[in-house]
């Protein structure tokens, strides 16, 4: 029985240690190659490691956990400015389409934007047709992006002096849904009044 217990605890304490290099590894890639994929970032550092896509796998959070530690380690300057141009970016964008109710979502909200990151700005038109036109009166060039998620209508992109920023297009009855991640977690969105007391607060010295 003894030897039994041992050799479960063993196995715990390894399969924990293999999450925790799984993690760090996940969140090394997304910080320097700009991989903004939970999931993709996990399966990556899984074959660079030579481990096999199994229980081991960490989850979201503790990748989250890992790539804001190793921001805050060997990206801090270039994080903090990254962060605030596009946050900037972002209520730019934001503050010409109030009548389509725009909210700032992803790593650019929560702040673990990489080097190569985009701004996902959600919007609940009546159509996707009427965000189309909108930015046709503008002469706001845009493409068309293939949508991730089954509810979106549309996800037309904008290039900002460099900044590729999504306009992830929902259904209008969207707007009071709560959205979570793939491991359960709420996905936070802001209004543009809450982005720019962020960056009101980033300036503050």
């Amino acid at each position: 029985m003894k030897s039994t217990t041992r050799r479960g605890e063993a196995l715990a304490s390894r399969n924990a240690q293999l999450r925790q290099l799984i993690a760090s590894t996940a969140a090394r890639l997304m910080a320097q190659d700009g991989i903004d994929d939970y999931t993709l970032a996990k399966r990556k550092a899984a074959r660079q490691l030579g481990v096999p896509t199994t229980d081991a796998l960490p989850n979201n959070a503790e990748v989250e956990a890992e790539l804001r530690t190793y921001q805050s380690l060997y990206q801090e300057e270039e994080q903090r400015q990254r962060i605030h141009e596009l946050r900037q970016k972002a209520c730019e964008m934001m503050a010409i389409m109030p009548a389509f109710h725009p909210y700032l979502t992803g790593s650019v909200l929560d702040g673990t934007a990489g080097r190569y990151a985009e701004v996902d700005v959600l919007l609940y038109p009546d159509s996707a047709k009427e965000v189309e036109i909108f930015l046709l009166n503008r002469n706001i060039p845009f493409t068309h992006e293939t949508p991730r998620h089954d509810r979106v209508d549309a996800v037309l992109q904008v290039d900002m002096e460099g900044d590729p920023v999504n306009l992830v297009i929902y259904p209008p009855q969207d707007e009071r849904t709560t959205y979570r991640s793939r491991d359960g977690r709420l996905r936070e969105r802001a209004r543009l009044e809450a982005v720019q007391a962020l960056l009101t607060l980033e300036a503050t010295p």
